[in-house]
């Protein structure tokens, strides 16, 4: 197992390809986009968590980079780790999965352990990868290569929890495979954790985010329900985070965003109405989540309506758009909603991010103001979206006439809360 293919150098590829170098592996990754692959070979990182740092080392090591498949014909190990989106109609899309496989099909050697990381539903490994390379490659999986799926567990901007310290699940067709796929995991992880097979590895990782997401839901609903009845539901949420059992903490916020929480459940509840056992929790989930941009803005109506404002031609600062707090992650940020939203009102929108140079959601750039104060004392209301630590969060109140909080960070001062 010292030669490794990385296929997707993005979030959960690189990252990877830097623990395997770090583990004294010949690693090749491989990537279809060429600016990512030039970037890389000449240092520098298009991937946050990974530095210009790390790839300098890893290059020393004998990294690089490619869009030709060429390699995987040398390569050992093959790890696919390319993105699974939705499609134009919201439903999954399969379709780099689909490449990838076949790509590593067309020149698979015997004894090659291959490994799905791309995180999708239960019945991918074995009914979608397997039989795209095994009829590209001519060679049976679990007799003459090793096929698993260890989902990708990557926490972007985590400073504590990385690929190394993160425990590593593997699933394989057979039981062999699994055993093939943990001793691999073994030389880049801490702890492995084997599963009964791909489909509960598949399963695990869908139950993880949805998780998160239908408690999120439960606290955005919640929030939103709490101002009708006139209580507090941040103080509420302080409360029972004191409970030291029973009870895990979660946020309301305007949405949620990453490739995780809004794509995962939607890959899980496809396969689950596919199986003919819808999942209407989950379901249900995903419908409060995406409908809170919607409730940001009408709070925005509002509380323009109530100075005798409306929010056409009003100006409108967000502050914070990433959908992450302190990461310049801007995948399926629920802020691209919110300036859909109030655009469509008539508003003129401005952000001020320290994290974001450039943001143009949809296609259309969006102003950016240098000075979040500046911008905030001109705008006739601002809405705080994401609470980075260096925007001056305290001093806002101050400087905004009008000021909505959806994160809760300034309770007790003049801002408004969700």
């Amino acid at each position: 197992m010292n030669s490794v293919a990385v296929i997707g150098l993005g979030y959960t590829g690189l990252p990877l390809a830097r623990e395997a170098c770090r583990a004294g592996m010949r690693v090749t990754g491989i990537d279809e986009n060429p600016s990512v692959t030039a970037a890389l070979n000449s240092g520098r990182s298009h991937v946050p968590d990974v530095t210009d740092a790390d790839l300098a080392a890893m290059l020393d090591a004998g990294f690089r980079a490619a869009t030709d498949e060429s390699p995987l014909a040398e390569a050992s190990v093959a790890v696919i780790c390319v993105p699974t989106p939705l499609d134009a109609t919201g439903c999954p899309d399969l379709s780099h999965v689909r490449r990838a496989a076949s790509g590593v099909g067309d020149r698979l050697k015997p004894g090659t352990l291959v490994v799905l990381e791309s995180t999708s539903f239960p019945g991918t490994t074995d009914d979608v990868v397997r039989g795209i390379v095994e009829q590209a490659s001519g060679l049976s999986a679990g007799t003459d290569f090793a096929l698993a799926f260890s989902p990708e567990r990557i926490d972007p901007g985590n400073g504590t929890f990385g690929v190394r310290n993160t425990p590593r699940v593997v699933g394989g067709c057979t039981r062999r495979c699994t055993a093939a796929a943990a001793d691999f995991f073994r030389h880049l992880c801490d702890r492995v954790v084997e599963a009964g097979s791909a489909r509960e590895a598949e399963l695990a990782k869908l139950l993880e985010n949805t998780y998160r997401s239908v408690n999120i839901a439960l606290v955005n609903e919640l929030a939103v329900a709490a101002r009708a009845w006139g209580v507090d539901v941040w103080d509420a949420l302080d409360c029972a985070r004191t409970k030291p059992f029973g009870f895990q903490g979660f946020r309301p916020g305007p949405g949620v965003g990453g490739h995780c929480i809004p794509v995962d459940p939607v890959y899980l509840t496809h396969w689950a109405r596919t199986a003919g056992t819808p999942l209407r929790l989950v379901e249900l989930a995903q419908e409060v989540n995406a409908g809170m941009p919607a409730h940001v803005v009408r709070r925005a109506e509002h509380l323009l309506r109530e100075r005798g404002r409306s929010l056409r031609d009003a100006r409108v600062l967000l502050v914070g758009v990433t959908y992450k707090r302190n990461s310049p992650d801007l995948r399926a940020t629920p802020a691209a909603a919110l300036v859909r939203l109030l655009r469509q009102r008539g508003a003129h929108v401005a952000y001020h991010d320290p994290l974001v140079a450039a943001w143009a959601p949809d296609g259309e750039p969006v102003d950016r103001a240098a000075d979040a104060l500046t911008a905030a004392a001109e705008a006739a209301l601002t809405i705080l979206v994401q609470d980075h630590d260096t925007v001056p969060l305290d001093r806002l109140p101050e400087h905004a006439p009008l000021l909505l909080d959806t994160r809760g960070r300034l309770r007790g001062t003049s801002a408004q809360q969700l």
